[in-house]
Order: structure tokens, then sequence, then C-alpha cells
């Protein structure tokens, strides 16, 4: 046994984290992944009560999906920043901030006295939610080690969807049962962030050996070696998320219009049932070849669309279930791939930057078309408007299927 000499606690020695890297046991993996899952369980649990919210305060489909994208404008503005500062100054010092702007968004939620609060809410939870898919995955990946990369990309992208599902649906429960429906999941997401935030400070991490070059406000980027991974990875996960935050933005009112209940708890479920099958999925495709991952991503999302047409065209709401069913299914897979890919594939010292980078171009579109659709759906009705979301979001999974086939090389680890 080789001898270690331990360091003084008042040791401010930066580590470096690949050379001085020990096994931790498993459970702990597990446990890195909670901050993702409690930070991403609050970035869905106001999706039944947009209806509440859309009673009381008297606003369109259309302001519904800003006050939606405001979410994404934070998550996007985070990702200029936190991937890079996580890389340099360590994973805890941008997950403990965002911990608490995530509790500050609680508090705006359960007070809101009109949509300006929502949105601001909304833009605080995507700011601590950007952290989240950069430090805080970065985080698990850092904590599984070298030797477990694959392990640690499905335990983050799986907390990433878990979180995203149970959201609405603990929502969707509490607003129908407790009292004040639209304060109480707030409350109860605080004591787990609150579970989330002692869980970081213990967290097994060193600092970063160095602190990089350049500014720490920019767009993330690979190195230009990994461009081609990003690229790929980045072309199928867009698809699926912006399919998934369709279905979060509209899904109650398409579910509304074809079933005419107004019920929390279903939208909830439909949501939870969404990105539970996000969970499983990756799961069940742990073994399989990255390029077979990833192309049955963006094929399973085509078909995501394909159901939402006939949904709406025939008001069945067996078609909507499983086209949201499908949805999830294909944003698991290309999270899992194109994480999987970069993790293998990038530096560690750049692997928050890489991660902020991959999730830019996945929530982009995803901001970006909903948002349009509900306008499009104010101005010629919900059932044109999601029919022409559809078909374009469809074209786009198929061009991402015949890049995936023919880069199969690319996709393969070395």
């Amino acid at each position: 046994m080789v001898a270690t000499q331990s360091r003084p606690a008042n040791d401010t020695k930066p580590v470096n984290l690949e050379a001085e890297h020990h096994p931790t046991p498993k459970w702990w993996i597990w446990l890195a992944a909670w901050p993702v899952t409690a930070v991403f369980v609050l970035s869905n649990a106001a999706t039944p009560l947009y209806v509440l919210w859309q009673r009381d305060f008297g606003f369109s489909k259309g302001t519904m999906t800003v006050v939606f994208a405001f979410y994404i404008v934070g998550l996007l503005g985070s990702l200029l920043v936190s991937g890079v500062a996580s890389d340099r100054l360590g994973r805890k010092a941008v997950l403990i901030p965002a911990l608490i702007l995530a509790t500050v968004a609680c508090l705006i939620f359960a007070t809101a006295p009109n949509v300006l609060a929502l949105m601001i809410a909304r833009l605080l939870t995507g700011i601590a939610v950007g952290a989240a898919v950069s430090a805080g995955m970065a985080a698990v990946t850092d904590v599984a080690g070298p030797e477990r990369k694959h392990l640690g990309a499905l335990f983050a992208s799986t907390a990433m969807v878990l979180g995203a599902g149970v959201g609405p649906l603990l929502s969707g429960i509490l607003s129908e049962t407790a009292p004040a429906p639209t304060a109480t999941v707030f409350v109860v997401e605080i004591a787990l962030l609150a579970t989330a935030f002692i869980t970081v400070l213990r967290m097994p991490l060193g600092r970063p050996a160095h602190r990089g070059a350049g500014s720490w406000i920019r767009v993330p980027r690979v190195p230009a070696e990994n461009r081609r991974q990003l690229l790929l990875g980045v072309a199928v996960f867009a698809p699926g998320i912006t399919a998934t935050s369709f279905v979060l933005s509209l899904g109650p009112a398409l579910l509304s219009g074809l079933l005419g209940t107004t019920s929390r708890i279903l939208a909830g479920a439909m949501a939870f049932a969404m990105f539970f099958t996000a969970t499983a999925v990756q799961f069940a495709a742990r073994t399989l070849p990255r390029p077979v991952t990833m192309t049955i991503s963006a094929a399973t999302t085509a078909l995501a669309m394909l159901g939402l047409v006939i949904a709406v065209h025939t008001q069945s709401p067996a078609f909507l279930i499983g086209s949201a069913l499908l949805a999830g299914a294909g944003q698991g897979l290309g999270q899992l791939g194109g994480l999987s890919l970069l993790g293998h594939a990038v530096p560690a010292a750049r692997l928050a930057e890489a991660n902020a980078a991959f999730n830019i171009g996945g929530y982009i579109p995803a901001g970006l078309l909903p948002v349009s659709a509900g306008y499009l759906s104010d101005l010629v009705g919900l059932s044109t408007g999601a029919t022409i979301f559809a078909l374009t979001l469809l074209s786009l999974s198929l061009v991402a299927a015949i890049l995936m086939i023919r880069n199969r090389g690319v996709l393969t680890p070395a």
C-alpha cells in the first residue's frame, strides 16, 4: 500500500482533478446527480399552474409561451458564463449561487401578483438550470471519474429528465389536493433545494488545477478537434428537447381541447410520463452503440411529430399522449448520446463549457419554435399552429437521422 500525506484543512493549493482522482463509491455518483434533479424539478413545476395564472391574470397562448421562453433566455445567458466559470473556479462555486437563485425564484412564483413576476421567476429559474446543465452535470462526471465516464453521463442525463418529469407531476397533485395551489409546490421545492445545497457542500470534488485563458463571458465552445462531435450531438438533442418543450408549453392547452378537462393532475401526469420515458429509455439503451442510440433518437422524435399531427386532426387524446411519450424518448436518447459523446471526446478541463455549448444548441430552437407555434396558434388556431410546428420538427429530425447514419465513425469512441 502506498502511503499518502494528508492535506491540511487550510491548504489552498489547487487540486488537479485528473491527476489526484481516486474512485468514489457508486452511491456518490447518484448523490452528485441530486442537485441537478432538484433544480430540474423547479424547471417544469409551473407547467400545470399556467391555466390558473392565465385565469387570474388573463393572458393569451402567445403570452404563455413567452413566459415559458423567459426560462430559455435565462438559461442561455447563464450558459454564456457558467460553463467557463465552472471549469475555472470549480463546480461548487457555480452550483451554490445557482441553488440560491432557484430558491429566490420559488419565492417569487409562490407570491406572484402578475405576469411580470412570472417572467422574472422563469428568468431566474433558467439561470439556475443553466448552471445545473453545465457545472452540475460536469460535477457528476467528475465524481464518476475517468474510468466511469459513460456511467457519469448516464446518471447526469437521467437526473435532468427525471427532475423535469417529477416537477409537473408534483405540482399538479399538490395544486389540486393542498391549500394555496400556486404556492404549496414551491414551498416543497425550497425544501428539496435545501437538501441539494447540503449535497453540493459535501460533494467530493477538488478545484481546477488551472483557470484557463480568455474571456469569462463568451459563447461556449469546444476544442477545434471536437467541433464535429458537438454539432452531431446538437443535431439529435435539439429536435428532441424542442418537442418536449412544446408539450410543456402548449400540451395542457391541447389536452384541454381534446378531453375538455383542465385537470392539473392530468397535465402534470402527461409531462411526468414523457420524462419518465426519457429516463427509462436511457437505461434501456445504455449498452447500445452510440450511433444506434442517436439514430433512434432522431427517428423517435420524427414519429412523435407524426403522432402530434394525427392527434390534432383526429382529436385523439391517445395519439397526443403517445406523441408526448415518443418526444420524451427522443430527447432522452439524444441527450444521452450527445453527453456521452462529449464526455469521451472532450478533455475534463473543458467539459462544463462543452456541456454548456451542447445545451445552447438544443435550447435555442426549444425556445424559438414553441413560442412561434404559440403566437401562430393565436392567429390560425391551435390545430393549424401545432401541425406547422410538427412538420417543421419532423423535417429537422429526418435530417438528423441521415447525419447520424453518415457519420457513424465519428460517433464511435476511440
